[in-house]
């Protein structure tokens, strides 16, 4: 890995977030929608790509490291609190969006949409406010 680019993810947090994953959790974690939402409706592809994601863990944190930008918002922090406090609107709060952070908590992440949207959209998120702030 280039030693000079800094890390925007972390391998400790994709493994955690690999054990959920048979959800997509890590998938959506590295920027990989489309794969994370296969493993969301087929169960890690019945658990098979899940295992084989083990393995597959270290590649995917170091694309993640070269496509993302670092900044003030930690990616790390930003979906962990996405995956455990999503429906709650804690990860936008976290990231300074108040409003829609209070939007999700009295509806329940807008009854889930607005969690899925943010599945797919958070890194980019993330990266916009930290490239914005640069």
């Amino acid at each position: 890995m280039n030693q000079n680019k800094a890390q925007t993810h972390s391998l400790v947090v994709g493994y955690l977030l690999w054990i959920v994953g048979f959800l997509g959790a890590h998938r959506f974690y590295y920027g990989k929608q489309l794969s994370g939402t296969v493993y969301f409706f087929t169960l890690g592809l019945l658990f098979i790509g899940w295992i084989v994601d083990l393995f597959l863990i270290p590649g995917m944190n170091e694309k993640a490291d070269i496509r993302f930008h670092q900044g003030e918002i930690d990616y790390n922090i930003t979906w962990l609190l996405l995956t455990f406090l999503g429906f709650f609107g804690v990860h936008r709060m976290y990231m300074g969006k108040w409003i829609t952070g209070l939007i999700y908590l009295c509806t329940v992440g807008l009854f889930g949409f607005g969690y899925i949207y943010d599945l797919w959209t958070l890194n980019d998120q993330i990266s916009l406010i930290n490239g914005s702030k640069a």
